[in-house]
């Protein structure tokens, strides 16, 4: 992994069966990858001001034990390229046994000033 972010799970983040809602682990995987270019140096509203917008392309999400409210959490990132398109692949963990709780695989594009392009910055950022 190339990035990691320690989180806490908040009780309004659950449902009624007392575990995260499955909306929330989206929102976990797009906040470790903001914190992710901010740690790099690269602001996503930075970006935007200068024409260029990376969007969510698609996403694909493996549940597999789920989180409550309190526990703590790792999620995890990697970065790959394909072509056009930047793909992040997540893993979210329960601290302190480190158990797999969701894996996502993020497929993002930039769209520069209208088109769909690459974007240096992000390229360096590649594994």
């Amino acid at each position: 992994m190339i990035h990691e972010l320690k989180l806490k799970v908040r009780d309004y983040e659950c449902d009624l069966q007392g575990i995260v809602n499955n909306a929330n682990y989206q929102h976990y995987t797009e906040h470790a990858r903001h914190e992710f270019l901010l740690s790099r140096g690269i602001s996503f509203a930075a970006l935007h001001a200068r024409g260029i917008d990376a969007v969510v392309a698609r996403l694909n999400m493996a549940f597999k034990h789920p989180l409550h409210s309190g526990d703590e959490f790792l999620c995890t990132l990697r970065l790959k390229k394909d072509g056009i398109k930047y793909i992040f692949l997540q893993d979210i963990y329960r601290l302190p046994d480190r158990l797999l709780s969701c894996r996502a695989e993020v497929t993002t594009v930039c769209v520069v000033d209208g088109k769909m392009a690459t974007v240096p910055e992000l390229d360096q950022l590649v594994e």
